[in-house]
This record gives C-alpha cells, structure tokens and sequence, in this order.
C-alpha cells in the first residue's frame, strides 16, 4: 500500500490531481499499440490459404482488369471489421456513401476511415502527451490547460479525416457541377447521331476524362451497371445519390421521366442541356457580381490608411513644425 500511495503522490504531484486517470490511460493507449501489430502478425488460417491459392488459380488465366474487378476485400481490415465498421446498418450506409461522394469507391473504405480515425488520435495523444509531459512545457499549467494540451491533438488527429472527407465531396460536387453541361452536350450529340443512351454515356466516358475525371468515373459506374443488366431507373437514380449534385438529380428525373412517358430522348435532352449552358451562365454572372462586394474591404484596408497617410501627413507636419517655432 505504501508502494501505490507513492505512485499515487508522484503522478499527483507530476500531472496535478488528474495525474492517475492520465497515467491509466496513457498505459491503455501503449497496450493498444503494442497488441495491434502483434494481431496483425498473426499467422494466416490454413484454410483462408488454400482458399487464397484456389483463387489465384482459377484466375491465373484471366486478364488483369477482371482478376482486379473480382478482388476482395484488405485481410488484415477484415479481422478487425466489428471494430472499423458501424454496426448500424443505417449510420453505415451513410458513411459509405458519404465516402463514395468523396471518390472514395474501395470496399475498405469505411474500415480505412475508420482505421486512420482511430491511429491519427492515437498519435495525437502521444504528441500532446509527449509535449506537455515529457518534455515538461507543462509544467507551470493549470489541470484544465494541461488536460486540454493532452487530449486535444488526439481530437485534432480523430477529426481530421472527416474534415478531409468533407473537403474531397465538396471539392468534387463542385468538379461534377463545372462539367456537366459540356457532358449533357456531348451526349446529346451521340444521341442525335443514332446512338443509344447507354452507347452515348460510353462515350462521354471516354472524351471528358481528360477535362472531368470524376464525371467520367460515374458515367462509367452507369455503363458497367447497364451492361451487368441492372434496372436502367434504379442505375439512374443510384448515379443522381452518388454524385449528390442538384443538377444531376434533376438530369436523372428527366431520364426517367421521358422513358416511363416514351417521349424522344433526344428532345428531353435538348431543352434540359439548353437550360443547364444558360444556368452556367448565371453562376459566372453571380460570382461575377459577388466579386467587387468581396474586393471592397480589401481596398479599403490597403488604399485608405495610406491615402490618410499622403493627405494628413504633410498637414500634421506643417502644424508640428509651427508649434516648435512658437516655443
């Protein structure tokens, strides 16, 4: 007992009345690190090995798009899928697709999220705790200010993929919205000249991957989905979802609408792609008329103060110089 009074006394003394709470769990976080590698370095299952070279086997012949189409899914992320997946079917459906409106299309994805959540908090509570204890910047800190030294790198590094996530699907809404009027014309296009819609979105696939990447890869996601049979209307709507872009949406209602209704393709296209060239159009318009508001303040903070400067200074001297004369 006198042994842990001491212990008890030193960590109180060290990190002030939190001291104990802050050692035990600064020795749960060492334990983790320590057992995660050993999990992932276990040996394989025999029979997950044999499985593996069946395979490798049967695919040996095939060529190398289709043997990458039909992988499975990370090993390792897969002993650990309770603890890297949500187990509510509805949270996890939101994060997938969440993560598929940022680009992010691997099975792996939720667990890889998931994954570098939980190591960039890790490594954020060693570096506060590195910072504040170790190296003893601490020291002359209240408990609140050190507790929030401690634990808020770790909640720094466990927010910081989701604002990545956020940034990437911002980023590439804004991408898909910039290119698809030029698509909507391109496919129009193609189905003036005969093709069919799905030859047609084939094609856009092919000619803006160069300018719109991601456009390009959901265009593809719609071909590969038509051409694995897959309900026409329900491939549609799954695009308008994972894209998460209004206007694509609103492309998608017409799609189908025009189908269901057995009206001309061509013509739904026609007006809808007009509208889509005169709605750029109105986004440059208003971002143009945003600009002289946004430039105003800067302006004023880099011509005034000098402007007073040229036209006050010399006054000011003038009545500077004249008070010294009189004295």
């Amino acid at each position: 007992m006198d042994i842990l009074t001491q212990i008890n006394d030193f960590l109180t003394g060290s990190l002030g009345p939190f001291g104990p709470l802050i050692a035990v769990g600064m020795l749960g976080v060492i334990m983790v690190l320590v057992t995660v590698p050993m999990l992932l370095n276990q040996p394989e299952d025999p029979l997950k090995k044999l499985k593996k070279s069946a395979n490798a086997a049967e695919t040996k012949g095939k060529p190398k798009k289709e043997r990458l189409r039909q992988a499975g899914r990370n090993e390792q992320l897969d002993r650990f899928a309770t603890f890297l997946e949500p187990q509510d079917q509805e949270e996890l459906s939101s994060l997938q697709l969440k993560l598929r409106q940022a680009g992010y299309m691997s099975k792996d994805s939720v667990r890889l999220y998931t994954f570098a959540q939980f190591a960039l908090g890790i490594i954020g509570l060693i570096i506060g705790f590195t910072y504040t204890i170790l190296l003893g910047h601490g020291d002359d800190m209240d408990t609140q200010k050190k507790m929030m030294y401690l634990l808020g790198p770790g909640g720094v590094g466990y927010m910081l993929p989701k604002y990545w996530v956020t940034r990437r699907v911002d980023e590439r809404k804004e991408k898909i919205t910039q290119g698809f009027p030029d698509a909507l014309d391109m496919m129009l296009v193609c189905v003036e000249a005969g093709q069919s819609l799905d030859q047609s979105i084939i094609r856009v696939a092919k000619e803006i991957r160069a300018s719109f990447p991601d456009l390009a890869d959901e265009f593809q996601i719609v071909s590969h989905e038509m051409k694995a049979g897959k309900d026409k209307e329900r491939v549609l709507r799954d695009f308008g979802t994972r894209c998460g872009v209004q206007d694509v949406s609103s492309f998608v209602t017409v799609m189908i609408q025009s189908q269901s209704f057995g009206t001309s393709i061509a013509e739904a296209l026609r007006v809808y792609a007009g509208e889509m060239r005169d709605k750029r159009v109105m986004r440059a318009e208003e971002a143009a008329n945003k600009l002289p508001t946004k430039m105003t303040l800067a302006t004023m903070t880099l011509t005034v103060p000098p402007l007073l400067i040229i036209l006050v200074g010399p006054s000011a001297n003038g009545i500077s110089n004249l008070g010294n004369m009189s004295e």
